[in-house]
């Protein structure tokens, strides 16, 4: 593990250095990947120059959501740690921050309020059109699957859900959502605007 993240560091140093943009040869799809940085992570230029690469946080992650970039994010990313909420949700252990040696993932407490307080991985935004609750159908599944219900995420008649303000963006809801394409789906607060 530790011999091809430096293969593939000294590769984009290499192409770098040779004026290349390793990343220009990703696909712009993979490149707008929606992802969100583990919890408690600060803004993004912040985190890619505290984080050491050194994989820790994921190796300690128990829902296994946290995973590394290659080139396909730029290779200023490259090795730094990521989570898909639909692929593997984060479960707010905190375990991440208690190892990271860089304090890039900073140390949180496992109570609601400090999680609160200091996470914010993204918003989740409801797309009713898609929400079977929305549709006549009861469902409330993204209610059940999040950590703070009634905090972050309330719901209503037909169990239609409500994101409130001390979202976090953990991706519980996204992870669980039964509609495909997903009826709720986290946004990275890294982002100026949400995408349509």
């Amino acid at each position: 593990m530790q011999r091809r993240r430096t293969f593939l560091q000294t590769l984009a140093l290499l192409l770098v250095s040779l004026g290349v943009d390793p990343a220009g040869a990703v696909p712009t799809a993979t490149r707008n990947l929606r992802y969100l940085r583990p919890p408690g992570a600060g803004p993004e230029e912040r985190f890619l120059t505290q984080c050491i690469r050194c994989g820790q946080c994921g190796q300690v992650c128990p829902n296994q959501a946290i995973r590394y970039f290659g080139l396909e994010n730029g290779p200023y990313s490259l090795d730094t740690p990521f989570i898909i909420p639909r692929e593997q949700a984060c479960i707010l252990c905190m375990k991440c921050g208690e190892i990271c040696p860089s304090g890039a993932i900073p140390r949180i407490a496992r109570e609601a309020e400090a999680i609160i307080a200091q996470v914010h991985m993204g918003q989740a935004v409801v797309d009713q059109q898609l929400c079977l609750s929305y549709q006549g159908k009861t469902c409330g599944v993204c209610y059940r699957a999040c950590p703070l219900p009634d905090v972050a995420l309330k719901v209503g008649l037909l169990e239609q859900p409500t994101v409130l303000e001390a979202c976090v963006g953990c991706g519980l809801c996204e992870r669980s959502c039964l509609q495909m394409p997903q009826a709720i789906r986290i946004f990275p607060h890294r982002q100026t605007s949400l995408p349509v």
